[in-house]
């Protein structure tokens, strides 16, 4: 379920600028690792991708994304399609 938070600053009654960010997911209790997490969070903002696309993105090496998936899969909370990866 995707939303938005909007982000206002306001200085003296003027509004200076106003940013949409996107609402960040909640995360399963069963994620412990930051890497986890982490990969995870960029899966269900950013949709679909491939390990290589998550490695530059995420500045990880493919060998431990690789292994922080296969637990994510395991848990049921990725799925593989082909070369890319999606969260459930």
């Amino acid at each position: 379920m995707a939303g938005f938070i909007i982000v206002e600053c306001v200085v003296s009654g003027k509004m200076l600028e106003t940013e949409t960010a996107p609402a960040v997911p909640p995360l399963p209790p069963e994620l412990q690792s930051p890497r986890a997490k982490l990969v995870y969070l960029y899966l269900t903002t950013n949709g679909d991708a491939t390990v290589s696309e998550m490695g530059e993105s995420l500045g990880m090496k493919k060998i431990s994304l690789y292994g922080v998936l296969k637990c994510l899969r395991e848990e049921g909370l990725v799925a593989c399609d082909g070369d890319a990866y999606v969260s459930q």
